[in-house]
C-alpha cells in the first residue's frame, strides 16, 4: 500500500471496517481498525485490529495463538473500507469455527464445536509468550507486556481477573476468562514459572 494510499475515510470513532479475506477466498470476519492497529498491521505483517468492546488494540491470535499474515490490502472506492486477504493460522473465530460466518441466517440451533479443550492450547500459548520474550518482534503486545516490566504486568493481570468477577453474561466469561488466563501465563513467564510448575502444584494437593 502506497503513502498515498493511506489516506483512509476513516468513520467518526476513527475507524475503518476490514473484510478479512483467507488465501483461499473464504470470508473469515469483519473487523474494525483505527489508524495505529492499521500501522502495526502493516509494519509487523500480522493483522491488529481495534476491539471496540475492549476499547484497544488487539494483534489478532495474540491469546490463541490463530494468527493472520497478512498477504495484501486493498481499498475500496470511497476509501472507507479494507480488503484484507490472510494467511490464517487454526480457526479465525471464537467459536473454533475456521470463519465467523458459518452460520446460515434462519439456524436456531447452535451447531456443535470441536473445540479442543485440552492443556495443549495453553501449552502452545506459553511456548508462544515464552519466544516472545526471546526473541521480541516489533509490535507485538506481549512484547510491550514485557517492556513494562512484572509489576504493570501483575496489574493488568489484576485489572483482567476483577473484568471476569464482572462479567456479564455466559459469552462475556468465556471471552474475559480467554484474556485472563494469558494475562496468567504472560505473569507466569515473566517470573520464569511454567504452567508444568504449577500443574505439579495442583497435583501435589490431590488427598
Amino acid at each position: 500500500m502506497s503513502e498515498s494510499d493511506m489516506e483512509v475515510n476513516w468513520n467518526e470513532d476513527g475507524l475503518v471496517p476490514v473484510v478479512v479475506q483467507d488465501t483461499d477466498g473464504s470470508v473469515l470476519t469483519l473487523a474494525y481498525m483505527d489508524e495505529e492497529a492499521l500501522e502495526l498491521t502493516l509494519d509487523s505483517g500480522k493483522a491488529h485490529y481495534y476491539s471496540r468492546s475492549k476499547q484497544r488494540i488487539r494483534m489478532k491470535g495474540e491469546v490463541s495463538g490463530n494468527t493472520q499474515a497478512v498477504k495484501d490490502i486493498k481499498i475500496d472506492c470511497d476509501r472507507d473500507a479494507l480488503l484484507m486477504k490472510v494467511e490464517q493460522k487454526g480457526a479465525a473465530c471464537h467459536t473454533g469455527e475456521k470463519s465467523c460466518f458459518y452460520r446460515e441466517l434462519s439456524e436456531v440451533v447452535e451447531p456443535e464445536s470441536d473445540i479442543d479443550y485440552s492443556l495443549n492450547i495453553m501449552k502452545e500459548l506459553e511456548s508462544l509468550i515464552r519466544d516472545r520474550l526471546e526473541n521480541p518482534k516489533d509490535g507485538s503486545y506481549t512484547c510491550r507486556l514485557f517492556d513494562k516490566g512484572v509489576d504493570e504486568i501483575s496489574k493488568k493481570f489484576g485489572e483482567e481477573s476483577i473484568e471476569v468477577i464482572l462479567a456479564k453474561d455466559r459469552s462475556d466469561l468465556i471471552y474475559e476468562s480467554a484474556d485472563m488466563l494469558y494475562h496468567f501465563i504472560v505473569l507466569l513467564v515473566i517470573n520464569d514459572i511454567t504452567l508444568k510448575e504449577v500443574m505439579s502444584e495442583l497435583e501435589g494437593r490431590r488427598g
